[in-house]
């Protein structure tokens, strides 16, 4: 799914909306003519009408959105990268019956999707917490086995199932938090910083170095013609990071948007 794709996703979810919406207000209106015949029973319309409206202008305004980023992508060629493979990507969340997070590449080309793992086949699983994390070709590469408890966790693994370590967040108080990454031997290896107000998630190693970034608010001027947005979400990571130590900070992605939402 191209970013062109996602707006124009997002836009059929809110036509969609706008017409459920009349479905009530058409049931009201005809039992109201039929049976009640009673014109103050008509100010019930009012709410769906209003959230009807919103909705359908919400969706020309995504609508025009797709168009115009796909005339601004001709010319960009996907490329076979590793999600693994660049130092930032734009995260966007997509709120439907099953709801996931799609990261993409800075020129506009899907990089990877979390989504809540079901299995397949035999294995299939009737409830889980388990996330995973799909490559282009939809097969994972890393899961994410969310454990409740005093003290939150957040367990990776890479795609063959091997443990890399744990996110965890401990709760001090009532507004404050502990989130640290653990490796698998259950060695500190470094912490997350962030604020309660607004996006800005900070991970650092254990040396306290700056070593990946989820923050709104702060994406590049020249990704606006393919991300019209300016709050999208940006993640950053050091490039000394290897790909499994990349796939265990990115559990921070699994706090954010699948626990703290």
């Amino acid at each position: 799914m191209k970013i062109h794709e996602y707006y124009r996703v997002t836009a059929n979810m809110s036509l969609n909306g706008s017409i459920a919406a009349l479905v009530p207000t058409i049931m009201i209106i005809v039992g109201n003519l039929t049976f009640i015949k009673n014109k103050e029973v008509m100010l019930l319309t009012i709410p769906f009408l209003i959230y009807s409206i919103i909705s359908f202008q919400l969706y020309l305004f995504r609508m025009r959105q797709s168009i115009a980023i796909g005339r601004n992508m001709v010319g960009f060629e996907a490329t076979d990268r590793s999600i693994f493979e660049v130092q930032n990507l734009l995260v966007l969340c997509m709120n439907s019956l099953s709801p996931r997070v799609l990261i993409y590449f800075p020129d506009g080309y899907l990089a990877g999707t979390i989504k809540k793992f079901r299995g397949n086949g035999s294995k299939k699983l009737k409830s889980s917490n388990t996330y995973a994390l799909y490559n282009l070709d939809n097969n994972v590469i890393g899961f994410f086995e969310r454990k409740a408890g005093r003290v939150l966790k957040v367990e990776v693994y890479d795609f063959n199932r091997k443990y890399l370590g744990c996110f965890e967040k401990t709760k001090l108080g009532w507004r404050k938090t502990k989130k640290e990454l653990l490796d698998s031997s259950r060695r500190y290896v470094g912490a997350v910083e962030g604020s309660s107000v607004f996006m800005d998630e900070q991970v650092y190693d254990s040396g306290e170095q700056l070593v990946g970034r989820l923050r709104r608010g702060w994406m590049p001027l020249q990704w606006a013609q393919l991300f019209p947005e300016s709050n999208t979400p940006v993640l950053s990571f050091a490039e000394a990071l290897s790909d499994e130590d990349k796939l265990l900070r990115m559990s921070v992605l699994i706090n954010e948007y699948f626990i703290e939402r």
